[in-house]
């Protein structure tokens, strides 16, 4: 429960189960992965999902931040030599950080690389750079409607449209559902 804006108590509601549920279902080998965080902020929302992925390992990308939108990767705290990348944020808008911390990532010798995301604004040049060739795939939920002219080959849109059923339905019954994302 969060008390900020709102004179109500309100529950988080999180895209994470529908991402780990399709990442469940890849052939991905889970002792390769290792959970990168793009950068420092994200570190517990990274730490969250690797636990639930088998308990990965974790990396760190280390990144200034220069201006709006404008950012400097400077290092990688963790290995990720040989291993498929993941990496996990709340948004991509630009997708500066994100593809910046995939050249590092693949320069650090990532066997491959993921990006996963929950809202996907995709603001000019994020198209180029998500379908780059950085990314084996970049993985984003519907929370943010992509329109046709935003699809590349790598891009899978997951529909949150079950969770968010699921959500309402315990609402309505007075349930918890804080319970749905533990």
């Amino acid at each position: 429960m969060s008390i900020g804006y709102f004179d109500i108590p309100v529950d988080h509601f999180y895209g994470q189960p529908v991402i780990l549920d399709y990442l469940a279902s890849k052939t991905i080998c889970l002792s390769d992965v290792v959970v990168v965080s793009p950068d420092v902020g994200g570190v517990a929302r990274a730490r969250a999902f690797a636990k639930k992925l088998s308990d990965a390992p974790l990396a760190i990308v280390n990144k200034r931040r220069h201006g709006h939108n404008q950012t400097e990767v400077v290092n990688l705290i963790g290995d990720v030599r040989g291993k498929v990348a993941i990496m996990v944020d709340d948004m991509i808008d630009t997708a500066g950080t994100i593809s910046k911390g995939a050249e590092l990532l693949h320069e650090e010798g990532a066997r491959a690389v993921y990006a996963c995301s929950t809202h996907a604004v995709l603001s000019p040049p994020a198209l180029e750079r998500l379908s780059g060739g950085l990314f084996q795939e970049v993985i984003i939920t519907n929370t943010v409607p992509v329109v046709q002219h935003q699809s590349f080959p790598q891009l899978t849109v997951l529909s949150v449209a079950n969770l968010l059923g699921e959500t309402i339905w315990r609402v309505h019954d007075d349930c918890s559902v804080s319970s749905i994302f533990q």
